[in-house]
């Protein structure tokens, strides 16, 4: 092997480990609120407000956790997270499936208009229209509802332009032309080879949805005024006072929240990234 040679490969072995070195420092930072909270979670009041602060707890203690089932009514504000994120999740997949297939593979009138429109609104936030929401629910008498917590949350346009290209890329048209010259219908088409063949675009897109309906705060707050329909979100209010907090129960609370989101994430992570790079190969 040539000087030259040597000196470019310690060149790049070096170039490999600073950004390595960069990663491992990016992670930590990420990492360093959650294991604070989680430290948080075991420690005692007294501990909690000492300086300097420590890391570990001294004392560990698991009083935080059962303190949040007697100070609030936890167990119902994790069923309503539960159960808003599951039918956001399950109403996201079907809409971006349907759509997402309609726009990738049918041709008809104003397609590209339509989905230009969907596009349009994934930039629009949702505080520009959250006021106008919540008159009309006021009008509907939905305040205080189940309905009025998850109809924001229904449908995702990222999950519809997700699916779209997913379709688009990795199903050939020929494909579906073959089924439909042995005579499958349309609707035998979309259930027997564009589903089965979407599994990792709908596995992105169920993950970001139950994120989006498990991390949901400012529309629950704004039309839920009965303790019962809290999410776990804003039921973590309830150790937050006028001029102080429970940060033991806070931090406890927060760590269970962040648990199922952890889970779906973890049981999926390998379908987003084979997703991501089938997509990839062509918009």
């Amino acid at each position: 092997m040539s000087a030259r040679r040597r000196r470019r490969r310690v060149r790049q072995q070096v170039g490999a480990l600073l950004i390595h070195a960069v990663l491992i420092l990016g992670a930590a930072f990420m990492l360093l609120p959650m294991l604070w909270m989680l430290a948080t979670s075991f420690k005692p009041p007294p501990e909690i407000a000492v300086w300097p602060p420590h890391l570990l707890p001294q004392a560990p203690t698991s009083e935080n956790y059962s303190g949040l089932f007697e100070a609030a009514p936890f167990a119902r504000f994790f069923a309503n997270s539960v159960f808003i994120s599951v039918v956001s999740t399950i109403s996201v997949v079907i809409t971006s499936l349907l759509a997402g297939a309609v726009f990738a593979k049918y041709r008809f009138p104003g397609r590209s208009l339509l989905f230009m429109l969907v596009l349009a609104t994934a930039i629009v936030p949702f505080e520009a229209y959250m006021i106008p929401l919540y008159i009309e629910l006021v009008r509907l008498h939905w305040i205080n509802t189940y309905q009025a917590i998850i109809l924001p949350t229904l449908v995702m346009s990222f999950g519809i332009f997700l699916v779209r290209q997913h379709v688009a890329s990795a199903i050939p048209d020929e494909l579906l032309e073959a089924a439909r010259v042995d005579g499958a219908s349309e609707w035998w088409t979309f259930s027997r080879v564009i589903v089965p063949l979407s599994g990792n675009a709908l596995s992105a897109v169920g993950i970001f949805a139950f994120i989006q309906g498990w991390s949901a705060f400012i529309w629950p707050l704004l039309v839920a005024n009965n303790q019962l329909l809290f999410n776990m979100e804003v039921g973590l209010t309830a150790f937050q006072f006028r001029f102080s907090a429970d940060y033991g129960k806070l931090m406890a609370g927060s760590t269970l929240s962040t648990v199922p989101m952890l889970i779906v994430f973890l049981l999926l992570r390998r379908r987003i990234i084979e997703n991501m790079a089938l997509t990839g190969i062509k918009g």
